[in-house]
C-alpha cells in the first residue's frame, strides 16, 4: 500500500513539474512579442474619423442656424405667418375648423401641429378643432386604392371642409400632386388655403391665400423652420383666443 501511495505521489509531482515548465516556456515565447505594426496609424485614422463625424454634425447645426436666421429676418415670411395666425384665429372664433395635410415628414408635421392646437402648447385652455388628414389609415388606403394616391387629401377635404374653414397644406417642394389637388378642393369648398413650403417657384403658391415660404431649398432645413413657424403661429392663436397665461 505504501509503495502504491509513493508511486501516485511521484507521478502527480512529475505532472505538476511538466505543466509548470510548459507555462514558463509559453511566457518566454510571448515575452518578446512586439506591438502590431500600424497600431499608431490606426489610432490616428480612428481619431480622424471621429473628428470628421463631429465636424459633420457641427456643420449641420450651422446650416440650420443660418436658415433660421434668414427666416427670422425674412419680412415676407413673417408677414405670412401673422396672416396665417389671423386667419386661423378668425376661423376658430367663428366656429370653424382647421384641416392639415402633408406627405412623409410633412405628414408628421401635420400631426404634430394638430396636436399642439387640439391639446395645448404654452398653457392650459380649451381644445381647438384642428384635424390632421394623415392619420386614418383606413381612409387613406381606401381612397388610395379606389381613386389613387393623388386624391387622398382631395377626397377628405371635399367631405370635411366647409366655407370658413382653414386648410393648411405642407409641401417642402410645393409640387406634391396630392397637395395641389387638396388645395383646389379647399378653394372650391370656400375654405381659406394656407401653404407651408420652401422658396422654389411652384404651382402651390398660386393656390394659397397665404403662403409661408422658407428661404431655403434644402428639405431638412425647410422642415425644421416649418415646425418652428407652426409653434410661433399656434402661440399667437392661443394668446388671441384665450389671453395670456395666468
Amino acid at each position: 500500500m505504501m509503495r502504491l501511495l509513493t508511486l501516485v505521489t511521484s507521478k502527480m509531482q512529475m505532472a505538476q513539474f511538466d505543466v509548470s515548465n510548459r507555462s514558463q516556456r509559453s511566457v518566454k515565447r510571448g515575452t518578446p512579442r512586439a506591438k502590431p505594426r500600424g497600431t499608431a496609424q490606426g489610432s490616428k485614422t480612428a481619431a480622424g474619423a471621429t473628428k470628421s463625424r463631429e465636424e459633420s454634425i457641427a456643420e449641420h447645426f450651422q446650416r440650420s442656424r443660418e436658415t433660421l436666421d434668414r427666416a427670422a429676418g425674412d419680412r415676407g415670411m413673417l408677414e405670412a405667418m401673422i396672416g396665417t395666425a389671423d386667419a386661423m384665429t378668425s376661423a376658430l372664433r367663428n366656429g370653424n375648423k382647421i384641416l392639415i395635410a402633408g406627405n412623409g415628414g410633412s405628414a408628421a408635421d401635420a400631426q404634430h401641429i394638430a396636436g399642439e392646437f387640439l391639446s395645448r402648447l404654452n398653457f392650459d385652455r380649451n381644445p381647438l378643432p384642428v384635424i390632421a388628414l394623415t392619420t386614418d389609415t383606413s381612409v387613406l388606403t381606401a381612397i388610395g386604392n379606389d381613386y389613387g394616391f393623388e386624391r387622398v387629401f382631395e377626397r377628405q377635404i371635399r367631405g370635411l371642409a366647409r366655407q370658413g374653414d382653414v386648410v393648411l397644406a405642407i409641401s417642402t417642394s410645393g409640387r406634391s400632386p396630392n397637395i395641389l389637388a387638396g388645395l383646389r378642393a379647399a378653394r372650391a369648398a370656400g375654405a381659406t388655403t394656407i401653404g407651408f413650403t420652401g422658396n422654389a417657384k411652384s404651382t402651390m403658391v398660386a393656390l394659397c391665400d397665404i403662403c409661408v415660404r422658407v428661404p431655403s431649398d434644402s428639405t431638412p432645413q425647410i422642415q425644421q423652420v416649418h415646425i418652428v413657424a407652426a409653434h410661433a403661429i399656434c402661440g399667437l392663436v392661443e394668446r388671441e383666443l384665450f389671453g395670456p397665461p395666468a
